[in-house]
């Protein structure tokens, strides 16, 4: 019999599996691990080097980066969020810091330097680490000690008087708790780029700059197919990036994470509109190229009065209609229109959708309405707690997604804590 079980030998695991056993070092706790290696996705993040959370130290401000779970993440984060998180790693040795973006890594740049951290403190505090262990099943059992689960395992079966599960996006194991009466939410994909083959954007992969992207939606007769629960229009801004396959950068991510669910609803089929340059519309730009044709004398494509890339600016004044030749004094007002239009509300079709590197994030799980955000225990299921990507939550790329799991975490550990002391 243990006293807590984790399933899950990730991020969200560990860190509910030490802040438990620092608050009781008697207990006996277990991480189960299914697979070789623990900490995998650990290893992976960020590149290598592991984007460990984002300097966002504002609650309210930290919740806007998540599709699903703002709402319900805001209460936690008052309770614990990034400031914790760097105090925890910084107090074990791991010194972290900041980058432009907002997004923080360790010093190290190498995300070796958290899974040691988190290893070792394993090991200090007597946790016991079990991999290769599956879990096939969960069955809730009593004693004349009160309830426990009884877990069944690849290998036979544990007992454990409070069980954690951080299994991340695991089919099996919603599958498990919903036999036990959850509801799991479908899980969609997130985080991912469009595949565009459009000749504006073909032979100009690495290009890079700010723009404002818009899901246009999908109508049949007239009416609009699917729209998020909010009805709002899909549109952020953020730098975008050009690829070999289409189009990438945070302003892309971000549009499939707050439109995970409807691009899914359009079979990944849709079309976005890019305003190349933010900081105007179509007719003020129209009106600043009428200016231009005044006092410049060279081709239009060799003058690039935009801070836009060149290389793109000459594809955009091409998809103009513009010939290489035609200089601003022959230029006609309807060609610089037809420019302020590819600048500002060009239309590009996307078909498909490509993995984000390897960070690879569901919208979907557990649903959150139920779950009890003080301590992240079940509302169904005394006992049971949950942390990580299990539940319905994900966020937009920078660290925020690893801050779900720290928080959850580090709550899940204290409800743990909680009903183990009312047990004494």
């Amino acid at each position: 019999m243990y006293d807590v079980l984790i399933v899950g030998g990730g991020a969200a695991g560990f860190y509910t599996a030490i802040h438990i056993a620092e608050a009781l070092p008697a207990a006996k706790i277990a991480i189960l691990e299914r697979g070789k290696e623990v900490l995998t996705k650990v290893r992976i993040s960020g590149g290598g080097r592991c984007n460990v959370t984002h300097a966002e130290f504002n609650p309210s401000e930290l919740s806007k980066n998540y599709p699903r779970g703002e709402k319900e993440l805001l209460g936690p984060f008052h309770q614990y969020a990034s400031g914790d998180t760097v105090g925890f790693f910084e107090s074990r040795g791991v010194a972290l810091k900041i980058e432009e973006d907002g997004r923080m890594f360790p010093q190290s740049d190498s995300s070796q330097t958290i899974i040691n951290c988190f290893l070792s403190e394993a090991e200090r505090l007597g946790i016991e680490v079990k991999t290769l262990c599956s879990v096939t099943g969960l069955v809730q059992e009593e004693s004349d000690e009160g309830a426990y689960w009884k877990v069944l395992v690849t290998s036979g079966n544990l007992k454990a008087k409070q069980l954690v599960l951080a299994t991340g996006s695991n089919p099996k194991i919603w599958k498990l708790i919903k036999d036990l009466g959850h509801t799991i939410i479908p899980p969609v994909p997130s985080l991912f780029t469009f595949n565009i083959k459009d000749e504006r954007i073909a032979n100009i992969p690495g290009v890079s700059t700010y723009a404002e992207v818009e899901v246009l939606p999908k109508r049949k007769q007239g009416k609009i197919v699917a729209k998020d629960k909010l009805n709002t229009l899909l549109s952020t801004d953020g730098p975008l990036l050009i690829t070999h396959w289409g189009m990438s950068g945070p302003a892309i991510l971000k549009l499939s994470a707050w439109g995970a669910r409807v691009l899914e609803q359009y079979g990944y089929q849709f079309k976005i509109q890019v305003n190349w340059v933010p900081e105007y519309h179509q007719n003020g730009l129209l009106e600043l190229f009428m200016q231009v044709k005044q006092v410049e004398k060279k081709t239009v494509v060799r003058t690039k009065v935009l801070e836009i890339p060149k290389r793109l600016w000459v594809n955009l004044v091409r998809a103009a209609h513009i010939a290489d030749e035609i200089t601003w004094p022959e230029v006609s007002k309807q060609q610089l229109m037809a420019l302020a239009e590819q600048l500002t509300k060009g239309v590009y079709q996307v078909n498909g959708k490509s993995t984000f590197k390897e960070e690879f994030v569901t919208a979907g799980g557990l649903d959150l309405k139920e779950v009890n955000f003080k301590n992240f225990q079940s509302k169904l299921l005394p006992n049971l707690f949950f942390a990580g990507e299990i539940i319905n939550v994900d966020a937009i790329t920078g660290g925020f997604n690893f801050q779900n799991a720290w928080t959850g975490g580090y709550l899940a550990a204290k409800g743990v804590v909680n009903n183990m002391g009312h047990k004494k």
